[in-house]
């Protein structure tokens, strides 16, 4: 059983595609999958019916999940995201004692909330910033669950030496990848036959529209001065009437909006740009142009978590003339651009590979239903949230159900 923040949108955000990788997992090991969420079906949202999922449609403060999660007994319940947790957490607790427990955190919301309100004072993040509002609800959401799936190896170390979480409480897992066949890489376009440069992302994630922002006020005019017949494609669903407004041909500006097929667009790009200024987690747009031989000019907090030991598909700049610099000249340079293309395929099919992670994901599932009684016993703090919670998160919810009535 899945409890989806939303329904997954794939071809829209890192997240749908995160999703549809776990879905894929799971199938993979024959378990009968079932998605339910409470939020509304967008257009772009994947039919799951079509790989033989089922769908179904819950809401917050029904005591009718109840009755659906007791009689549907899933082995699993994976929460999207802390939110789901905190919301029916508590009802499959009480409903199905014994199903183990997982959410998947997407990325860590604590330290994404943290480095924008940093960004937003124009302070250094640091402490203070990062044990916010959000992250009493988060680190108690892990607390309560069996399990925490982690995006990024950087966020693994802020949750055990920041938070002090137990490693038995967490599981690295980021992006699992099909591998780069070297047949698909000879049938890219190449340096030649690419032009311009482009940047993706969903708009309502606040990361994005920022960026989009800083590029045109401060990079994109600096790359402009210097490669003047170049244009920057910016692709994204949910582009909003503010971000329309950006869109400007005379500046070689141009707001794209949703793209319907990434591949397509980000194979005719030669230069991907992501300068991110908060944020959290492994950034998609990152995967989607070394997965096209695009390489890419990110700042730090876009790379984070991505490359590891690997020799990165681009530069790494957090000042606009040096970022504008190296987006020049990795434009220009095909014998750099070819290097940086090389060295993305390498990250995505022996860094991401999802083979060894779906093996890795499959035994610590075994292992922690295999131990589930004693894990628990183990984690005096989830039991002490989950009664606390359960006390004040259900008494709130009935109370809401009441008054709607």
């Amino acid at each position: 059983m899945i409890i989806g923040f939303v329904w997954p949108e794939p071809k829209s955000s890192a997240a749908g595609s995160r999703m549809m990788q776990l879905i894929q997992f799971f199938q993979t090991q024959n378990y009968q999958i079932t998605f339910s969420s409470p939020c509304a079906k967008s257009d772009n949202a994947f039919d799951l019916t079509t790989i033989g999922i089922d769908q179904i449609s819950i809401e917050l403060n029904n005591t009718d999940f109840d009755i659906f999660i007791k009689e549907l007994n899933p082995d699993i319940v994976l929460f999207d995201r802390f939110m789901m947790e905190e919301q029916f957490g508590w009802r499959v607790a009480e409903q199905c004692p014994n199903a183990l427990r997982i959410i998947d955190t997407e990325d860590l919301h604590c330290l994404r909330k943290g480095r924008q309100h940093a960004f937003k004072d124009n302070k250094t993040f640091d402490k203070a910033y990062l044990f916010n509002d959000v992250a009493k609800r988060e680190i108690a959401s892990i607390y309560r669950s069996d399990l925490s799936l982690i995006i990024s190896e950087a966020e693994m170390k802020i949750l055990k030496e920041d938070f002090k979480v137990e490693d038995t409480l967490l599981h690295y897992l980021p992006f699992m990848l099909d591998e780069v066949k070297k047949g698909a890489i000879g049938k890219l376009p190449n340096f030649e036959k690419r032009k311009h440069f482009i940047t993706i992302g969903n708009f309502l994630h606040a990361p994005n529209y920022n960026a989009v922002l800083y590029l045109k006020e401060t990079i994109w005019p600096l790359i402009k001065k210097q490669l003047p017949t170049a244009e920057l494609h910016i692709y994204g669903a949910y582009a909003s009437q503010k971000v329309n407004q950006l869109h400007n041909e005379k500046e070689r500006f141009f707001i794209k909006g949703f793209a319907e097929d990434v591949n397509e667009v980000m194979q005719h790009a030669r230069v991907c740009l992501a300068p991110i200024q908060f944020g959290a987690g492994l950034k998609g747009k990152l995967v989607d142009a070394m997965q096209n031989g695009t390489p890419c000019v990110m700042s730090t907090i876009a790379s984070e978590g991505m490359f590891g030991r690997f020799e990165m598909n681009g530069f790494i700049e957090d000042l606009p003339e040096n970022f504008a610099n190296e987006a020049v000249g990795l434009y220009s340079n095909e014998t750099l651009w070819k290097e940086k293309q090389q060295n993305g395929f390498q990250i995505i099919n022996k860094r991401f590979n999802k083979e060894a992670f779906q093996k890795e994901l499959f035994n610590k599932i075994e292992q922690i239903t295999e131990e589930l009684s004693n894990n628990r016993l183990n984690n005096f703090t989830g039991q002490m949230l989950q009664h606390h919670r359960m006390q004040s998160t259900k008494f709130m919810s009935k109370w809401i159900e009441e008054k709607n009535k």
